[in-house]
């Protein structure tokens, strides 16, 4: 059993209250030959949350844009005018807002790490006392609290790992900014393209569809999306699938519901 599939098997022991597949997963055996046939990495999974998150958002504001063209009872060409802007040029700003977001990070991250480095290097008393404190903080007994200390000074990057998990509560993340950038425009593209889909391929291949039928097909399509990705989602958060959702069909509801209301009201008042 490789390590992704015994932490699978670990999670769905815990959410089944299945104490047999539990006990399988935390086999001492399992868990020594998991950790030497497989390195400790998320690999791709570690862009689920990018995936998923662009998504939805792509979603809910492409569908709200249709909601409102459709509430102000507009042609369906400016759906398509509007709802392609929004698709590339929210899409695109999502995707550089987490590339940067996610390179900030990393910068600081190695910002601190070198300070806490050069602090190790030359007041590695100071380090080790700081270092116990925390442990001492944690509840951990004055013996055991030097006992750890004492192993990490053993290796100098894992005494600075000690310090930036401890004292700063940081940790090293491995995406590459460039890609979790791509991934999150691409999802937000991908999907938000789905109640445009109708409209595109009406423009495509007319097949006459009242404003009012595409706009239920295009919801019902949405619908389904969100309900979709809402469930994905638990692949992240680990809660119920059907109740994630469910959660998501109503947040896409509102947003939909929000800006076919002020479509209306603005047709009205215009």
């Amino acid at each position: 059993m490789g390590l992704s599939k015994r932490l699978d098997a670990a999670r769905k022991g815990y959410a089944g209250h299945d104490a047999s597949l539990s006990a399988l997963a935390h086999d001492p055996a399992a868990i020594a030959r998991a950790y030497s046939e497989e390195p400790h990495s998320r690999g791709a999974s570690k862009y689920l949350g990018s995936m998923v998150y662009g998504g939805l958002d792509g979603i809910i504001t492409t569908f709200a844009v249709v909601s409102g063209v459709v509430g102000a009872e507009l042609d369906a060409g400016i759906i398509l005018i509007l709802g392609l802007a929004n698709l590339m040029g929210d899409g695109f700003s999502m995707g550089v807002g987490a590339y940067l977001s996610s390179k900030s990070d990393q910068e600081f991250y190695a910002r601190e790490r070198e300070r806490e480095s050069w602090e190790v290097d030359h007041f590695p008393q100071a380090e080790w006392q700081e270092l116990y404190e925390l442990y001492r903080s944690q509840g951990y007994v004055d013996e055991d609290a030097r006992t750890m200390v004492d192993i990490k000074f053993k290796d100098r990057e894992r005494l600075v790992d000690a310090m930036m998990i401890e004292e700063l509560g940081l940790q090293k993340d491995d995406k590459k900014p460039a890609l979790e950038g791509l991934v999150t425009f691409l999802a937000f593209v991908v999907a938000g393209a789905i109640p445009l889909l109708l409209y595109l391929l009406d423009l495509l291949f007319p097949f006459e569809l009242g404003s009012g039928t595409a706009f239920l097909l295009s919801l019902a399509l949405s619908g389904l999306a969100l309900f979709g990705l809402g469930a994905a989602k638990t692949l992240v958060t680990q809660r119920a699938p059907w109740r994630s959702g469910m959660e998501m069909l109503l947040v896409g509801g509102l947003a939909a519901g929000v800006a076919y209301a002020i479509g209306a009201l603005l047709k009205g008042i215009i």
